[in-house]
């Protein structure tokens, strides 16, 4: 992906792209709850923190930045997103970008929430 794409990524709001993320977990029978745990656990928000970006209407690029700390596990979230493996992406926000999608992806299909959580 160029820069210039990833400069219109950054700037799409976090507000925009979570209710996507809620409806994909949803038609695979998870729910808004997960989504938001898995979303805290990379981030270090919480629940009321989450809820504070939303409402201010943040990019992705603030949405991360000031995000409490990523969480140190998510150095081992591998895997291909849009056709790019996240272990690759070089650009920091970007893989954090990923790892979100990644993240929701694994929720999505129904894998186990410790393995999502890097915890089993």
């Amino acid at each position: 992906m160029n820069n210039k794409n990833n400069e219109r990524l950054f700037g799409y709001t976090f507000a925009s792209i979570y209710p996507l993320y809620i409806q994909k977990a949803e038609r695979k029978n998870r729910t808004k709850k997960e989504v938001d745990q898995v979303i805290c656990w990379l981030t270090g928000y919480t629940q009321a923190g989450l809820q504070q970006q939303i409402k201010k209407g943040n990019d992705l690029r603030t949405f991360f930045a000031q995000a409490p700390a990523i969480n140190p596990n998510a150095s081992l979230i591998t895997g291909v997103v849009c056709g790019v493996r996240v272990q690759e992406i070089e650009d920091p926000l970007m893989k954090k970008i990923r790892y979100m999608d990644k993240l929701v992806d694994e929720l999505a299909k129904g894998k186990a929430m410790e393995k999502i959580l890097r915890t089993a």
